[in-house]
């Protein structure tokens, strides 16, 4: 057949063009906001000596879950410390946080605006499943056009790979509060914020905190794939091992990633039950 090709990737190139011609100050915002941001974190969590940035950690948990997740956490992370990639290990964290922060600010109040309106859930549910589908490759391509090489274009390959849950769980958690609850309180003169804030939200936030638990681990699982672009880390250590053949050393990286994801993974999950119980 003779059909003519979609110039698909002459348009693409072209919206890329034009959005640097036109929005070029924002992008530069975007990146000074996002860089402080990471970098600010990571001076933080630098500060402190590993061992008191271990007991902190344990405590919390311990005060979230039972003993047994305080061990793990407490030797998980002298494991780490020991493999010599304590540092790195902060680096990503900080990445992470600032990912699933950004996630969080915007993708709650996108899910908030989809389960008010029928409307705006049918745009936003096809750009999410395009988001959640589309190779995570791919959004290296525009993150370095728009904002070089470095830590700041790994964070935005990250938010756009793993805010969709944030947004989905948002909209689910608060379309699944009892119709006879806010009957009530539209019929005790309720405003909408007021609705919003005091039943609507307290009744969602379990399925909002398992959202951000999988943004959490989705950004987690980007560190890699960010680290081909320059984004520093745990992640830099396991491409470098892949690109040199050297297994040992990929193994230990990987191994400090595995740690970290363990623990953030129950720390959020045990807040996830915590919120369910209060």
């Amino acid at each position: 057949m003779n059909i003519p090709k979609i110039p698909l990737a002459d348009w693409i190139g072209a919206l890329e063009t034009w959005l640097e011609t036109h929005l070029g100050p924002l992008f530069k915002l975007i990146k000074v906001v996002v860089g402080e941001t990471v970098g600010g974190l990571n001076i933080a969590l630098d500060f402190f000596p590993p061992l008191v940035l271990i007991i902190l950690f344990t405590a919390a948990a311990w005060f979230l879950g039972k003993w047994r997740m305080a061990l793990f956490t407490f030797v998980g992370l002298l494991i780490i410390d020991n493999l010599g990639y304590w540092s790195q290990t902060m680096q990503t964290l900080s990445l992470v946080l600032t990912s699933a922060l950004i996630s969080v600010v915007v993708g709650v109040p996108v899910g908030i605006l989809c389960a008010r309106k029928n409307s705006i859930q049918n745009i936003v549910t096809p750009i999410l499943d395009f988001m959640q589908t589309m190779p995570a490759f791919v959004y290296l391509l525009p993150a370095v056009s728009f904002f070089s090489l470095g830590v700041v274009p790994g964070v935005i390959a990250s938010i756009i790979f793993a805010i969709p849950p944030t947004i989905r769980m948002t909209n689910l958690g608060i379309r699944q509060v009892p119709e006879e609850l806010t009957e009530a309180a539209d019929a005790f003169g309720s405003t909408p914020s007021q609705k919003l804030i005091k039943l609507q939200l307290p009744i969602a936030l379990p399925s909002i905190m398992a959202g951000i638990n999988q943004t959490i681990m989705l950004s987690l699982s980007m560190v890699v794939i960010a680290s081909m672009i320059g984004a520093q880390g745990v992640g830099s250590y396991v491409y470098r091992a892949v690109t040199q053949g050297n297994t040992g050393v990929g193994f230990e990286a990987g191994i400090a990633i595995v740690i970290l994801a363990i623990i953030l993974d129950r720390l959020t999950q045990n807040a996830i039950r915590r919120t369910k119980k209060a």
